[in-house]
């Protein structure tokens, strides 16, 4: 279990952010909650410099709202000079630049207070023999095909960072690796990189050997999955479930109505031209779609519409099917 936290189920009202620490009494961090949250962090790696611990530190940024930033780092971005990606619609055009220049703000800030993080483990004198580990839970569409926030197969909302920084045990180098990294493999990859046992139960794969060098790198598929849509992406707004696998070149979804998407990443980047059903690439989504079944095999998914899992773990559900939280 947690000997300390900080925090509150879900909340993106950054500038006056509750949380819970160590009582029943509702408390709210001073300004905006990136910066006060990263300084709690600080504090606590100062009081456990001696110690070993595992700190993780959740920042809400960069996610809508996109313009409640700090001010000073909101000006550095004007919504006219935004440069936007070639498949964001004319009709989203406007929305995305003023989007995009709130959500470089934030970014702006987060490194910032990365960089402040990383200070503190160098002063601590932790710098060498720390694991930092800086990732995401989801993209954002952003315009781009027209779609907006999470939860979508595209690129920009699946893809996310996954940087480690580990000195003393992956040295001082610059190394990228091709093999799609999910994110059950998080948990077992740092597990090996720290040399502690990984539980049998564990349903990722533990990279760390790849990171390290001792593994040859190569290209795999990671699955991606929606069990049931939800909140901005409801039913009424095209929200539907799917599973689908993400390799290097490829992505290739299927949802309950049968194959729907297939893209080659390396020939159309942009996703703009769906493979599904093309004579000519045939055996590729028949090859695709066998590695989709394997890995729904091997994480024992039935692939059933979402009201069975809703029914089956008693979810209660708003009307755009979402879990209701109190922010």
């Amino acid at each position: 279990g947690f000997q300390f936290w900080r925090a509150a189920e879900c909340t993106h009202n950054y500038n006056r952010s509750h949380y819970y620490g160590d009582g029943p009494e509702k408390r709210f961090w001073n300004g905006y909650d990136v910066a006060a949250q990263t300084e709690e962090a600080e504090r606590y790696v100062r009081r456990h410099r001696d110690d070993p611990f595992l700190l993780v530190l959740s920042l809400g940024p960069p996610h809508n709202p996109y313009q409640t930033a700090r001010e000073d780092y909101r000006k550095r971005y004007r919504a006219e000079d935004v440069v936007l990606r070639p498949i964001v619609p004319e009709e989203a055009r406007g929305a995305a630049r003023r989007d995009l220049a709130g959500y470089y703000a934030h970014i702006t800030t987060l490194d910032a207070c990365v960089g402040r993080l990383a200070r503190t483990l160098a002063e601590c004198d932790l710098e060498e023999d720390t694991i930092l580990v800086f990732t995401s839970d989801h993209g954002d569409m952003l315009g781009s095909h027209g779609q907006a926030r999470k939860q979508k197969p595209w690129d920009e909302s699946i893809r996310v960072p996954f940087l480690i920084r580990y000195p003393a045990g992956l040295g001082g180098r610059r190394r990228e690796v091709r093999l799609p990294i999910n994110t059950p493999d998080i948990m077992p990859t740092l597990l090996g990189l720290a040399g502690q046992e990984i539980p049998g139960t564990v349903e990722g794969v533990d990279r760390s050997k790849l990171l390290r060098g001792e593994e040859t790198d190569r290209d795999e598929a990671a699955l991606i999955t929606c069990p049931s849509p939800f909140g901005e992406w409801a039913r009424r707004r095209g929200g539907r479930e799917y599973r689908g696998v993400r390799t290097g070149r490829y992505t290739y979804v299927r949802s309950l109505d049968g194959p729907w998407l297939l893209y080659d990443n390396h020939q159309d980047p942009y996703q703009l031209d769906n493979l599904v059903g093309n004579p000519r690439h045939a055996s590729l989504q028949a090859e695709l779609e066998t590695l989709l079944a394997q890995r729904l095999r091997e994480t024992n998914d039935g692939f059933r519409p979402g009201a069975e899992y809703v029914a089956k773990w008693g979810y209660p559900l708003d009307a755009t099917g979402t879990v209701p939280y109190t922010p």
